[in-house]
């Protein structure tokens, strides 16, 4: 922040006395243990904080500590994890846990903790200040806007110039007395004030070092390059049912994406499948700039693939299910289930 240093204590000390006014009462914010900490900037990574908040509760009861998140068996790992979504969060996680556990104790340097599996520059700047009390900036999506806003700078955050900007800018702003609490309080700020549409400037406690509000121009920062164009793919999954069970394949352990899940079939797996009458179910799923529009369809079997197997109405729940495939037995279940 180009600003005399008068100005940059000014604005930490108002920044600190709003959020320790404000801040919400979440758990993790009642806790220095780095478990807990790292648990938390995990789930939050593309996840909401009101759909993490049951995740993290339920998570903590089944694996309460690091060591147990380290000996847990896969399966039942990715079935905690259901439904958040990029997996590969909750395997890093067990990775790193057993790195932590091999060491004897959690890393307690920037450094250590960045080399953890999963673990980037925010998510390591995160837990060592609010856990070790080290003095690192975090510059997470809400962090970069109010940064962006304050400094009034039109880069492209896209741009890995414009965030290594930000990120000097955001560590000449954090306060080194109090590296845990500014961090937390410039999240906080980005979460509830400095939101992306409708910024709640005359609210915000910082508004008067703002540039972008003095020069009216908050509503159209941050400057972000439009994202690919939208790819539509249609896709057919096929619910085949005998004597109370069901068939689903599962994903094989070498494929990059969530290995070890459980899936409702396609063609590619039942080549000689005769679909059943009217589609049971339509819906539509997004990942990044895809967009899958799903047919559900009930189906004789004929010939099946290997990874194909019988799975019991009862036993579906204790399973790791794809998000797609909890979707298309959410829509259909409660139709057939009677039925099964």
């Amino acid at each position: 922040m180009s600003a005399p240093r008068t100005a940059v204590q000014e604005f930490r000390r108002a920044l600190l006395d709003w959020y320790r006014a404000v801040r919400r009462p979440l758990p993790w914010r009642e806790t220095r243990d780095p478990y807990r900490v790292w648990l938390s900037e995990i789930m939050l990574q593309q996840t909401r904080v009101a759909a993490a908040l049951p995740y993290y509760q339920r998570f903590l009861e089944r694996f309460p500590t690091v060591e147990a998140l380290a000996a847990a068996p896969e399966e039942k790992l990715l079935k905690a994890w259901e439904g958040l979504g990029y997996y590969t969060r909750a395997r890093n996680m067990q990775k790193a846990a057993k790195k932590i556990v091999a060491a004897g104790a959690f890393p307690n340097t920037y450094e250590g903790i960045w080399d953890l599996p999963g673990i980037g520059a925010y998510t390591a700047a995160a837990i060592a200040s609010v856990v070790f009390g080290l003095r690192h900036a975090v510059l997470d999506g809400n962090v970069m806007r109010v940064v962006s806003r304050l400094t009034n700078d039109a880069g492209d955050i896209r741009n890995l110039a414009t965030r290594a900007r930000l990120q000097s800018e955001a560590d000449a702003l954090l306060n080194p007395q109090e590296p845990a609490d500014h961090n937390q309080a410039m999240m906080e700020l980005g979460a509830t004030l400095c939101l992306p549409k409708s910024p709640q400037c005359l609210l915000c406690p910082v508004s008067a070092h703002c540039r972008a509000f003095q020069e009216g121009t908050q509503n159209e920062l941050p400057i972000k390059s439009r994202p690919r164009e939208k790819v539509v793919r249609e896709r057919v999954l096929y619910l085949v049912r005998r004597n109370g069970s069901v068939l689903l394949w599962q994903r094989p352990q070498s494929e990059r994406l969530m290995p070890g899940f459980w899936e409702l079939p396609e063609a590619e797996h039942l080549p000689s499948a005769k679909p059943v009458g009217k589609p049971l179910a339509e819906f539509k799923h997004t990942i990044t700039h895809h967009e899958f529009r799903f047919q559900v369809r009930a189906a004789k079997a004929g010939g099946r693939k290997h990874g194909c197997e019988w799975i019991a109405w009862s036993k579906i729940e204790s399973l790791p299910l794809s998000t797609i495939a909890r979707k298309a037995l959410r829509h259909c279940v409660p139709k057939l289930a009677a039925k099964a």
